[in-house]
């Protein structure tokens, strides 16, 4: 698996507990990494589910994990791209509680870890648009990544 892909940015986020519970950060608006606001939702992925492959053409992704854990896997074929046939693959959630910052043109899937339901939180630079997103089998040839 190789390193970084150009343009993904991995920023680690703040967990503040007391004995009433936590208060998670995802994202201000004042943040450096902050891309843009169009729609905020939330996934479930059992363990062991995979939701693969998703390529946005103009929209930001930007994930974090607040309840259990997922691996997000990233491949790069942007043709202009200096990472371009590199694959990313990066492990969120509450053991290592940080945002993924996926820009335009990324293939991008996860799958669920551990025993129990993660919940994925994405703050999306653009509202949903199924005619930007492009869409690939998680076992089929577009990403050459084997879910193990």
């Amino acid at each position: 698996m190789s390193g970084a892909i150009e343009g993904v940015a991995l920023v680690p986020l703040r967990r503040l507990p007391d004995e009433r519970g936590a208060v998670l950060h995802m994202l201000r608006a004042d943040a450096p990494h902050f891309k843009g606001f169009g729609e905020i939702y939330f996934s479930t992925v059992y363990p062991g589910a995979i939701k693969a492959w998703r390529r946005h053409r103009r929209s930001t992704q930007q994930y974090a994990v607040p309840i259990g854990m997922i691996q997000l896997v990233l491949y790069d074929d942007r043709p202009a791209s200096v990472t371009s046939g590199q694959l990313m693959e990066i492990f969120l959630g509450e053991l290592d509680y940080r945002l993924a910052v996926i820009p335009p043109g990324l293939w991008y899937g996860f799958r669920g870890l551990g025993d129990k339901t993660a919940l994925v939180a994405n703050c999306a630079t653009h509202p949903h648009d199924d005619g930007e997103v492009d869409r690939a089998d998680p076992a089929g040839g577009a990403v050459p990544y084997r879910w193990g």
